[in-house]
């Protein structure tokens, strides 16, 4: 498959990155690493980046914004994305072929060449996996797509804290941070919160609860936003803190936006045919969902207690 990708990728003259919607750094580094790797080693291809940016995660990498003719006679890649709902920018829709790279479980096999290893701590890990592979036919890797992909695996794994993390995830990791980027201020800008976000993390503290079965919860609705002036996704960016709680198996995180997002965290249960069945989808330990409102919050609760009493 490896091999199959590197020989479609050399048939287009244009190449169109996708991710998902309210992107990670698995996302970004996985997209905008993948398009720096191919720029250093087809400069004369036209590579871009889509979707919409995040503002916690500009420092990353800028997007392209370009017309719908752009899609005409290119091959779109889809990085990190599970199912076509969640890709961002639909037009990949009007691409020759498509091409998916993903860690999560293959429940939507979509696309003319579709690569997934769930045992992958990251789709990062994967780009990263698949420059080696073809190393020898003259793939190049910067500097800006090490950082990158550095990023995304540190991202995905929790600084290396998560199951997920294996011996080649540290032997990858090892290798990238050879490359010259400044390690230490990529750190800071994934790690430093603004004083309002940390103001909101006592807030998540306080107020959580563990209601039955070591099943944790917090709600976070529009008025809570407002009042410490963060958005639902900067809300998201809290949901591990609760796993430092001594007791709670399993949590989720709400936060109110146009639906109420959820955030779904385990510590053994698998939790993604939860996700699945509130209109979202991920990893067994790591998840996440969405409600029209917070009655249908409160059934999500009930399903993570009943799957929590089922796997004692």
């Amino acid at each position: 498959m490896k091999d199959r990708i590197f020989e479609l990728i050399q048939q287009y003259e244009t190449i169109i990155l996708h991710r998902h919607e309210r992107p990670d750094e698995d996302a970004y580094g996985s997209q905008c690493g993948l398009a720096e790797i191919l720029r250093a080693s087809f400069p004369k291809k036209k590579i871009f980046c889509v979707g919409k940016e995040a503002e916690s995660l500009v420092y990353l990498a800028s997007l392209d914004e370009i017309p719908d003719a752009s899609w005409e006679n290119a091959l779109a890649i889809i990085t990190d994305t599970a199912n076509t709902e969640r890709i961002d920018d639909k037009r990949y829709l009007l691409a020759s072929q498509l091409i998916k790279i993903d860690h999560h479980p293959n429940r939507d096999p979509y696309g003319d060449l579709c690569w997934v290893d769930t045992t992958a701590s990251s789709t990062s890990e994967l780009i990263y996996e698949w420059y080696l592979h073809c190393q020898s036919q003259g793939l190049l890797l910067t500097k800006e797509a090490a950082a990158l992909l550095y990023a995304g695996i540190v991202g995905d794994t929790g600084r290396f804290l998560y199951p997920s993390t294996t011996s080649k995830t540290l032997q990858y990791a090892s290798e990238l941070v050879n490359y010259d980027f400044d390690r230490t201020t990529l750190h800071n800008q994934m790690y430093e919160e603004p004083i309002n976000m940390v103001k909101l993390q006592g807030y998540v503290l306080e107020h959580f609860e563990i209601v039955e079965n070591g099943v944790g919860k917090i709600f976070i609705t529009k008025d809570v936003r407002e009042q410490f002036q963060v958005s639902a996704a900067d809300c998201s960016r809290l949901v591990s803190v609760l796993g430092a709680i001594k007791g709670i198996k399993v949590w989720a995180l709400f936060s109110e936006d146009e639906q109420i997002r959820v955030n779904l965290r385990s510590k053994g249960p698998a939790i993604n045919q939860i996700a699945e069945k509130y209109n979202g989808g991920g990893h067994p330990l790591a998840s996440g969902a969405n409600v029209p409102d917070w009655e249908t919050a409160e059934l999500l609760v009930q399903d993570l207690i009943k799957l929590s009493e089922s796997n004692k």
